[in-house]
């Protein structure tokens, strides 16, 4: 468990640091994904991408479980 909990948070980290060059690629912006904004503010869920990532993440883990 101390080693799942070690290399998810390097993980984390890995992925804060690597962000400005992550944005590029379009997540958080697709079509899909649901954006409300009025008057006195807004509402944004990126369910596409968050299927998108549930999708890479599984198949990652199904690759290193083999």
């Amino acid at each position: 468990m101390q080693r799942v909990l070690i290399v998810l948070g390097l993980l984390i980290a890995g992925v804060g640091l690597a962000w400005p060059w992550l944005a590029r690629l379009g997540l958080g912006r697709l079509p899909g994904d649901i954006r409300i904004e009025t008057a006195s503010g807004g509402f944004y869920f990126p369910i596409v991408t968050c299927l998108i990532i549930s999708v890479v993440l599984s198949l990652l883990s199904w690759f290193f479980r083999r």
